[in-house]
Order: structure tokens, then C-alpha cells, then sequence
């Protein structure tokens, strides 16, 4: 059996570290059709609502976290 924890070896970290450094691009230009979606940006109501939600918690944040 496989230990739960591991650590990634250098080679790992290096890639990891390189695949973070690297620009990243999309692999194709958006179609008409995703062009047209994105213009209009209407959300799904339970995101709209979630996003509310976070908004308001974050705003009553006291202590660690907090932005001043």
C-alpha cells in the first residue's frame, strides 16, 4: 500500500515550477457564438445569489482576513 503523504521529488518541482513561470494562452480564438455569450454575462441565479452571499459575509469579516 501507497503512503497517504509523499513528496515530489526535484524533476517535479522543477516542472511544477516551470509550468507556473510559463505564459499561458488559449489554444484557439473564442468562437462567434462564445464571443456573443461572453457580451451578455448573465449569470445563473444561484450563482448571482451565491456571489451576493460571499459579498455580504465578506464584508463583516473581523480579525485574520480582514481588509482594512
Amino acid at each position: 500500500m501507497a503512503a497517504d503523504h509523499t513528496r515530489p521529488d526535484l524533476a517535479t518541482e522543477d516542472a511544477e515550477q516551470a509550468d507556473a513561470e510559463a505564459e499561458h494562452t488559449p489554444d484557439r480564438p473564442p468562437t462567434p457564438e462564445e464571443e456573443e455569450a461572453a457580451e451578455q454575462g448573465e449569470l445563473a441565479e444561484d450563482v448571482a445569489e451565491h456571489y451576493k452571499e460571499a459579498i455580504e459575509t465578506g464584508a463583516e469579516v473581523k480579525g485574520e482576513g480582514e481588509i482594512a
